[in-house]
């Protein structure tokens, strides 16, 4: 075999190859079948409509309505202790005893005083009776004598002297006076001594000015207190006691929201819900009753502060809680569970399962969280059908198949939909 021919035998092979392989891959086209995507497994659950809170929600701390540090008014020793530490104490409630028996003795000493200068007055009083007397009677004679006088009976001269024992009488008298005056004024400040006596008496057994809880006490039986001066962290207290119920919830909020705050105002209180960090929930409802005067300068907030109940001291003074400012109320808002919004590069967005069982993605405008749900402003009408778990796997228009969710707590377990 010559070259030519060798040339065109390797030429025909290859192009009976070519042929075959043309032949074989029709075959196979025409044997496979066009391709179709299967749904995708979605959980849905239904829009629903109904009113909620529009909020501020912010970092607190709990702050007790009263806190008063009881102080001795009076020096002495520490007899008695009427209280246990941290117990709940009430208005009135005896808590110390200072020895009395010091100031017992001035009140003794006191009415005692009184008891000799109100006889130094009855005696002054009887002294003054008698030169009234003498008084009245040294008129009479002038006044006799001067008509005698005046008849020629007696002469001037006995008139004169007459006239001049009657003055010094009537100085008498007016002597007489001062003297019980002054005995009036002595009583006086006996009758005070004797009150200001008795006060230093009563705050030798110091009562609770408020119902509260008592703290851990800061003298013992046998301490020599003192007014005044600078025992301990709180001055020269005895004690500190904080009143729990009502208590205070004390948080900030943005200057930017104040006009907010301040418009609603003005339609009636406002509510809060103030909540611990640990508790799952639980929240109670109080009302905000102060807003600080200014915005501080160096963070740009205000201080507002809310009044809660706390019969059963769930609060603390000193623990951060937190708070929720609720505002105004949107009546029949859409919501959905939080877990159905996703993110793009449009924004957020939502796929509704039509009826035909296709999905369409939605773009939707997000308001606030409600616990499991969040609003809906824009984009999606009460009762659709939401894809709340399987996104990933949902195009837009593809087919979806409807499963019931696994975790009958989740908020996708009052779906509609049902398994196809």
């Amino acid at each position: 075999m010559n070259r030519e021919h060798s040339f065109f035998y390797r030429l025909t092979t290859v192009l009976l190859i070519a042929v075959l392989a043309a032949a074989a891959s029709g075959c196979v086209n025409k044997a496979q079948p066009n391709f179709e995507r299967p749904p995708a497994p979605v959980t849905v659950t239904a829009a629903v409509a109904q009113d909620v809170s529009n909020y501020l929600d912010a970092l607190g701390k709990i702050v007790a309505r009263e806190t008063v540090a009881i102080q001795p008014q009076v020096s002495g020793r520490i007899t008695q202790i009427h209280f246990t530490d941290g117990a709940n104490v009430r208005k009135g409630q005896r808590l110390f005893t200072i020895d009395p028996r010091p100031f017992e003795a001035n009140v003794r000493q006191a009415q005692a005083n009184l008891a000799r200068d109100a006889a130094l007055k009855k005696q002054a009083e009887a002294n003054l009776a008698r030169e009234v007397a003498r008084e009245n009677w040294g008129r009479a004679q002038v006044d006799r004598y001067r008509t005698l006088v005046e008849q020629g009976v007696v002469a001037k001269e006995q008139y004169e002297q007459l006239r001049a024992e009657y003055d010094s009488l009537r100085a008498n008298s007016e002597a007489a006076r001062a003297v019980v005056r002054s005995a009036d004024e002595t009583i006086k400040v006996d009758s005070a001594a004797i009150e200001t006596a008795k006060v230093e008496l009563s705050y030798c057994f110091i009562h609770s000015p408020i119902d509260g809880r008592a703290g851990q006490r800061l003298v013992d039986i046998g301490n020599v207190v003192n007014p005044g001066g600078q025992g301990n962290e709180h001055g020269n207290a005895l004690l500190v006691i904080e009143r729990l119920n009502p208590i205070y919830a004390d948080f900030t909020i943005s200057q930017n929201h104040l006009s907010a705050v301040q418009r609603e105002m003005q339609q009636g209180s406002l509510k809060t819900e103030v909540r611990l960090p640990d508790s799952a929930g639980e929240s109670v409802t109080g009302q905000l009753t102060f807003v600080d005067n200014a915005v501080q300068n160096e963070t740009g907030q205000v201080t507002l502060r809310a009044t809660l109940p706390n019969p059963d001291q769930r609060f603390w003074p000193g623990r951060f809680v937190n708070v929720r400012l609720v505002l105004s109320t949107t009546i029949g808002a859409v919501l959905v569970p939080v877990s159905a919004p996703q993110m793009s590069a449009n924004g957020s967005y939502v796929y509704v399962v039509k009826p035909d069982l296709t999905a369409e993605q939605r773009t939707v405008s997000l308001g606030q969280r409600q616990g499991d749900l969040i609003v809906v402003e824009k984009g999606v009408a009460a009762g659709e059908q939401i894809v709340t778990n399987g996104q990933l796997g949902v195009t837009p228009g593809g087919k979806v198949l409807v499963e019931q969710p696994r975790d009958a707590n989740n908020p996708a377990a009052a779906a509609s939909g049902s398994k196809s």
